[in-house]
């Protein structure tokens, strides 16, 4: 599967969203917003797995997308899906481990 850093395919995002549909949030992102702590597990989990679900406990659905959208250039990964209060985080790694890697399982 080949990925443009900028924009997924409709082909790979309907990829990602299968591989991602029986994942479970690795990361939750609560009341406090995105601190350097959850940064920091954030691109742990992306760097390890490449393609994670993440929990958003925060307030309505616009305060959601902004921490959506503020993930998405911090960590600089792509937003697959968004479904409620979960959101679906791909970023390609450079050298991915295949015991950890959601993609090559």
């Amino acid at each position: 599967m080949t990925t443009n850093a900028t924009e997924l395919s409709s082909t790979n995002k309907k990829h990602l969203r299968r591989i991602g549909h029986s994942l479970t949030p690795i990361v939750t992102v609560a009341g406090k917003g995105l601190s350097e702590n959850v940064v920091a597990e954030l691109n742990r989990a992306l760097d390890d797995h490449e393609l994670i679900k993440v929990k958003l406990a925060v307030g309505d659905k616009a305060a959601r997308q902004a921490v959506i959208n503020e993930i998405s250039t911090t960590c600089e990964a792509q937003v697959v899906q968004t479904i409620g209060h979960i959101a679906l985080l791909f970023k390609k790694s450079a050298h991915p481990d295949p015991k950890l890697s959601n993609l090559l399982r």
